[in-house]
């Protein structure tokens, strides 16, 4: 405990004593009284409040209000607040060129630079502030390597657009690309589409990338029960954001830490939820890199395990009916933790920021048989998940798919192979490839990209020309959490690193089942051996700069692609300074 009787702190194994107890700390304190802070102030503990705002996109938008709002919960409960912002890369901006090898790159760089914000002003506790992809595991990446109490707010997804008198999501305007090079949409209809998807702020609005994050965060327990469920532009969530900076005081006064919440079971609860809401496949990619930092193995494989024994519930875009804002309305995480717990599919004794259980938060949280995003677990939309994990000859680490709605699971058929998404997508769009074929982009793996880039510019293409059930495509890159249609990310090992992938020849057989988890290449492995002799890695267009150095250390996508040893390797942790 780090409160008196009276009510004051005792900062004496607090991070800030560092900056400001004592005589020889006299220099430091003037700098926050020239920032308007008083003794009172800096005698109370210090909270960092890591926001993500920028403008970007309007994933990030509401997030500098939100930090706010969390700096004063932070204020009443006693605590003194410190904001600072980091980067965002946004995903629906940087996708289908460069920009995208920048997405992946950037969690590690959000982690890393809260940490040293963290580390360099001896803060006591954070309140992390995200609303895109990559932003939500890498704020939580940062909480579990600092372990100083914590609590995370996600920004809260965007409303559905309208059109033509149906609710409209930016990967109706991705697909629509594809239906226009198809002949099937006007230019005017896609531009008129465009200025109708995206109605105002907040993160993709299905059970994208961001979303399943933001689901993760309240499973896993680092965020307030409900907090992702609201929209941006909804002011009520800066309830949740105050809420939350009470919530980090009342964990640093009992000194509960991210590693006390985001044990072994409760990243199991989290694989959990990525799979009964039909989630993006980067919750496979994720999940290991937040364990990595506790010290916790956690690889895709388990990931995978948990997934199939896991019934598919949300009925949400883009496998499903519904937005993301409708699951909020239907209960969010709450009503689905509720189904889970009453099946015994979760751990139900993980604690959370609340200070309470996973059990215990979920009383009172009753069912609600007056909607139909949420299925009870006893009608499942599938009773397996909505990702599931592939092994074989040709993905000997690895490789995972999204099947939520997907009725074609199974695909046998000869190869056709793209050195990068490129000239994959120059092919999709001129129509260049033929049903039955398997489309292989390779080199966009975490190193051999470098960055492991989302491919929703192609896939949604081909879902827009109407064929995605007669193809395949699989990449050692990533897919969007929009994507549809059998499409399979995260092939390891990736070509870069000399893995099969990298060895396939155009015309090749490859053999996929998604219900039996299996990924065959159909090539003699002396025939392999061959070619392994004769194969040199790929240059990639990066000789310096951030990517360059990401992709010296970066490691395998089914362990997270992480770029350090993590909680194992520690050899002090941050809040014990």
């Amino acid at each position: 405990m780090h409160r008196r009787p009276d009510g004051t702190w005792d900062k004496t194994r607090l991070p800030s004593r560092h900056v400001t107890e004592g005589p020889s700390r006299a220099p430091h304190r003037s700098y926050y009284y020239a920032m308007g802070l008083g003794s009172r102030e800096i005698e109370q503990p210090f909270v960092g409040v890591a926001s993500c705002w920028n403008e970007a996109a309007p994933c990030n938008t509401t997030l500098m209000r939100q930090a706010h709002a969390a700096s004063e919960g932070v204020k009443q409960a006693g605590g003194t607040p410190r904001e600072f912002c980091t980067i965002t890369v946004t995903d629906g901006i940087a996708m289908g060129h460069e920009g995208m090898r920048s997405s992946l790159v950037s969690r590690d760089l959000i982690a890393d630079s809260v940490e040293l914000t963290i580390r360099g002003h001896a803060y006591d506790a954070l309140v992390g502030v995200a609303g895109c992809d990559k932003s939500l595991p890498g704020m939580m990446m940062a909480m579990l390597r600092l372990n100083v109490p914590s609590c995370f707010i996600y920004g809260g997804s965007i409303l559905p657009g309208q059109w033509h008198g149906r609710e409209v999501t930016v990967q109706d305007v991705f697909e629509g690309v594809g239906k226009h090079s198809a002949g099937q949409m006007s230019l005017e209809d896609l531009c008129d589409l465009e200025q109708h998807a995206c109605p105002g702020d907040g993160a993709c609005g299905g059970q994208y990338t961001a979303n399943t994050m933001a689901c993760v965060s309240e499973a896993i327990g680092l965020a307030l029960p409900l907090s992702s469920a609201l929209p941006a532009v909804y002011l009520d969530r800066d309830q949740y954001a105050r809420a939350s900076g009470e919530a980090v005081m009342a964990l640093l006064e009992r000194n509960i830490r991210p590693r006390d919440i985001c044990t072994r079971e409760a990243f199991e609860n989290a694989a959990v939820v990525v799979a009964a809401t039909g989630g993006s496949t980067n919750g496979g990619l994720h999940l290991p890199a937040m364990a990595h930092e506790a010290g916790i193995e956690f690889s895709l494989r388990d990931v995978a395990e948990i997934m199939r024994r896991t019934p598919y519930l949300a009925d949400l875009m883009p496998g499903g009916r519904y937005p993301a804002k409708k699951m909020g309305e239907a209960g969010g995480v709450p009503m689905l933790l509720r189904t889970l717990l009453d099946a015994g599919l979760i751990h139900g004794d993980c604690m959370t920021v609340t200070g309470k259980t996973i059990a215990e938060n979920l009383e009172g949280v009753v069912w609600r048989d007056d909607q139909d995003v949420i299925r009870p677990v006893s009608k499942p939309l599938s009773p397996t998940g909505g990702v599931v994990g592939l092994w074989g000859s040709l993905a000997p680490d690895g490789a995972i798919v999204k099947v939520a709605g997907l009725e074609h699971r199974k695909h046998r058929g000869p190869a056709r192979v793209f050195d990068g998404e490129e000239a994959c997508f120059a092919a999709v769009e001129a129509r260049n490839y033929k049903e039955g074929d398997v489309l292989v982009i390779r080199y966009e793996g975490p190193r051999g990209g470098p960055g492991m880039r989302e491919m929703l510019s192609t896939t949604a293409a081909i879902y827009g020309q109407g064929i995605s059930d007669k193809v395949a495509l699989i990449t050692d890159g990533r897919f969007s959490g929009a994507t549809r249609g059998l499409c399979i990310g995260h092939v390891g090992p990736e070509a870069q690193a000399g893995g099969p992938i990298a060895l396939v020849k155009d015309g090749d057989i490859i053999f996929i089942d998604a219900d039996a988890g299996v990924i065959e290449l159909e090539v003699d492995p002396i025939e392999l051996e061959n070619r392994a002799r004769h194969w040199k890695p790929h240059q990639t267009a990066y000789g310096s700069g951030a990517l360059w150095k990401f992709s010296q250390v970066v490691g395998p996508a089914h362990l997270g692609a992480v770029t350090h040893p993590g909680g194992a390797g520690e050899r002090h942790v941050y809040a014990d300074i």
